[in-house]
């Protein structure tokens, strides 16, 4: 299958295109985003990786030809895992947060919580492909990015807010100017997911808490979330509050036993595909 075929976006405003893998069909199909700056475009998250995406952005002229953009095209994983990080290895300029380069340098697919089914995937996109042959690829970052760093593209920046919780290396970027915030896997409308074996719901609170500020200070009005749809300031400063308000004792104890679950069951999956 081409990349031409996997793949399909859509063109929202202010230069940001909205790209999906067509035949993952799984609530772990993530978001990918592509921004148009005037001197730098970015790629945030970038799926699984099973087709070139830089084959896809080029192919259907994404990109324009303006000859000011003289940087390749950058790439930022809000985290390491598999469904957002599958597809860094394809691009020259690879960005993501300090804490999670080991992981991402090493193909290191208990960290990048590799779990893909072959159901999930519902056109091969090669002859004889099953899942349990996927791995997150190793890749070693350009960029090491860290609470505050801002990105440039131009005409629009983006600052790196460090936000661990759903995983240690968890990045939101935000456009203090157009009040935008693409937040990865830190939240989504849908349950926010504190119990994979690098997730902790100590550092999760204080991020919802920072998010819930953001809100209140009107600095955010969209949010480009890592998985489904986007959603307002509302229904952040909503799901932010509830999440701070349900992590008690009760969820802690509940949460715990399903990441040991969840730990051990991802060391036999990804020591039975190095086989």
């Amino acid at each position: 299958m081409s990349a031409t075929d996997w793949y399909a976006h859509k063109s929202l405003e202010n230069g940001v295109f909205w790209i999906q893998e067509r035949f993952y069909e799984s609530g772990n199909r993530a978001n990918i985003w592509l921004i148009r700056g005037s001197h730098q475009d970015i790629v945030i998250d970038t799926g699984l990786g099973l087709r070139s995406l830089p084959e896809y952005i080029n192919s259907k002229g994404l990109l324009g030809d303006d000859s000011k953009r003289k940087n390749p095209l950058l790439a930022i994983g809000t985290h390491v895992h598999f469904d957002h990080s599958g597809g860094l290895h394809q691009f020259q300029q690879v960005g993501v947060h300090k804490a999670e380069v080991d992981a991402l340098a090493n193909g290191d697919n208990f960290e990048t919580v590799t779990w893909l089914s072959d159901r999930e995937i519902v056109e091969d996109p090669a002859p004889g492909w099953r899942a349990r042959q996927y791995k997150v690829k190793a890749v070693t970052p350009t960029h090491i990015l860290q609470e505050g760093d801002v990105i440039n593209l131009g005409d629009r920046q983006l600052t790196v807010l460090h936000m661990p919780g759903h995983s240690r290396g968890s990045i939101c970027l935000h456009d203090k100017e157009n009040k935008m915030l693409f937040s990865g896997d830190v939240v989504y409308d849908g349950s926010m997911i504190d119990w994979l074996p690098y997730s902790r719901i100590s550092d999760y609170i204080h991020s919802c808490e920072r998010l819930v500020e953001m809100v209140d200070k009107e600095e955010i009005d969209q949010v480009m979330p890592g998985h489904y749809n986007t959603f307002g300031s509302k229904r952040l400063h909503r799901l932010a509050s509830n999440y701070i308000a349900s992590a008690g004792a009760c969820h802690r104890a509940s949460t715990c036993v399903v990441k040991s679950i969840a730990s051990l069951a991802l060391r036999a999956s990804n020591s039975r595909s190095a086989c």
